[in-house]
C-alpha cells in the first residue's frame, strides 16, 4: 500500500469514528498554501480542527507522538486561514487529534492550544 492510501484509510476511519461519537463532519482535506487540515467537524457548538495520525504499530512510538510543536503551529496557521476565508458560524474552535496505532484509535479533544 502507498503512504497516501494508508493515510486516506486512516482519515476515513477517523471520520467514521467521529461521526459515531456525535461530531458533524463539515469538511475533509481542506487545502491552502500553508498545508492541509485533515478533518473539520462540529462537536456541539464547537468547530474542531482534527489532525489524524497513524502508525502501523507502536514499535517506534504511539501515533500521538508524531504531532510535534511545529506541526501544531502549522495546523493552527491553516485553521486561521480557514476561519478567515470560510467564516464559519461557530464562535469557538479547538484542535483535536485522532491517533491510530495498529488497531487502537485514540481521540484527544482539545489536544493543544495555539
Amino acid at each position: 500500500m502507498s503512504t497516501k492510501t494508508i493515510g486516506d484509510s486512516a482519515e476515513s476511519r477517523a471520520a467514521a469514528y467521529l461521526a459515531r461519537h456525535g461530531y458533524d463532519l463539515v469538511e475533509r482535506n481542506y487545502r491552502c498554501k500553508a498545508g492541509e487540515l485533515d478533518i473539520i467537524a462540529r462537536d456541539g457548538g464547537v468547530l474542531a480542527f482534527v489532525e489524524v495520525r497513524s502508525r502501523a504499530s507502536a514499535r517506534f512510538g504511539h501515533a500521538v507522538t508524531a504531532i510535534s510543536p511545529a506541526k501544531q503551529r502549522q495546523v493552527a496557521r491553516i485553521a486561521a486561514h480557514y476561519l478567515a476565508f470560510r467564516r464559519p458560524t461557530a464562535a469557538r474552535y479547538r484542535f483535536d487529534v485522532v491517533a491510530i496505532t495498529g488497531a487502537e484509535l485514540l481521540l484527544i479533544r482539545d489536544a493543544w492550544r495555539p
